[in-house]
């Protein structure tokens, strides 16, 4: 946990801080010294001292520093979510997928390019364009699926040349479109929760992986996740990520207590017994990893069991955080400590109310 120090940076931060700029939502949290808490940069309230403020790269910095979240702008909730200006052409693009969303169309419609690549940049470590080529793929591959020729699905999707388009294909998926019916797509989204965004994949199969976007080894997890599936991580949606993000919303709101989605979790025959085991957790509940162990009837496997809980990939859905030390005491969780004791005490709030 380190603040930023850069004198010129944190300036630049104050300015924006000061301007309510939108394009730095996400960018940095501002800590106010004499109140213990942190905003975002567009916060509608009353605007600190420069010597009473200390910036933030992460949510998760800010919380560690010991601040707490504003209750006017709700960083945790509002920290990454995209700004109107970025929304709009996600918007724009995925209405018209088959479309190249060009810097020059999206100043016709008031938006800056530059916003939106700064944005991008940020939260997603690529450039607007390349999440579009991504999506554009998406599109060319469910119509490869359906029997569509691969020249009817090159200029359907607004490629001006089959080479161009397998070109393409190929940088993204790794193989030729020739070869779509080996293709297992992993497809990525993101949303936001009152603790954080997360980023969420699923095949056709379910959801693989829901995590906080600031996890530690979330790359490596990326990387696991492709090479035990066979299939490259891009850009899109599909049916089973619009329904867990409904059912992730519910939950948040204190409406949904048991997820319904679809799952997609490869892994060991011990890992699948383990990540079964944690699904018979009920909500508002909480067990030990002894516990655990002696639930699937090994309980010499204590450290066996917490490890195969360390490589579940779906958090809250598969619910590792209900999982404590056999002291009372909060141990390891991907998200943090602090989110993991967060979903403790939310669900025990939400089982009280209805008590």
């Amino acid at each position: 946990m380190m603040p930023v120090t850069d004198r010129i940076e944190i300036q630049k931060y104050y300015r924006a801080l000061l301007a309510k700029d939108p394009s730095y939502v996400g960018i940095f949290y501002v800590g106010v010294k004499t109140t213990s808490i942190f905003c975002i940069a567009t916060c509608r309230a009353k605007k600190p001292k420069f010597e009473n403020t200390e910036f933030f790269r992460t949510v998760k910095d800010a919380l560690d520093a010991g601040y707490r979240p504003c209750k006017i702008c709700r960083p945790t909730e509002n920290a990454n979510e995209a700004p109107k200006q970025v929304i709009d052409a996600i918007r724009i693009s995925t209405e018209n997928p088959k479309i190249r969303i060009s810097d020059a169309l999206l100043r016709e419609h008031q938006i800056s390019p530059e916003i939106v690549r700064r944005w991008f940049k940020k939260n997603y470590g690529i450039t607007f364009q390349a999440y579009q080529r991504m999506y554009r793929i998406n599109q060319a591959y469910q119509e490869l699926k359906t029997g569509k020729t691969i020249m009817d699905t090159a200029f359907d999707n607004g490629y001006e040349s089959l080479s161009g388009f397998a070109y393409t294909y190929k940088k993204i998926v790794k193989k030729a479109p020739s070869n779509y019916s080996n293709d297992n797509l992993i497809l990525i989204n993101r949303l936001t929760t009152p603790i954080g965004p997360m980023f969420i994949c699923a095949t056709e199969q379910g959801i693989c992986l829901l995590e906080f976007v600031d996890r530690r080894m979330l790359e490596t997890e990326f990387r696991q996740l492709q090479n035990l599936l066979n299939g490259v991580i891009i850009f899109g949606e599909n049916n089973h990520i619009l329904q867990a993000r409904v059912e992730i919303n519910e939950y948040f709101a204190g409406k949904r207590t048991i997820f319904t989605v679809q799952l997609h979790t490869p892994g060991t025959h011990f890992q699948q017994a383990v990540w079964d085991c944690l699904k018979t957790i009920l909500y508002g509940e909480v067990t030990t990893y002894k516990q655990q162990a002696e639930k699937l009837n090994n309980s010499k496997a204590v450290r066996a069991v917490a490890r195969a809980n360390g490589f579940n990939r779906v958090a809250i859905i598969i619910p590792c955080h209900r999982v404590i030390g056999s002291n009372g005491q909060l141990t390891g969780y991907g998200g943090g400590l602090a989110r993991k004791q967060w979903l403790i005490n939310h669900e025990k709030i939400i089982i009280n109310h209805r008590c």
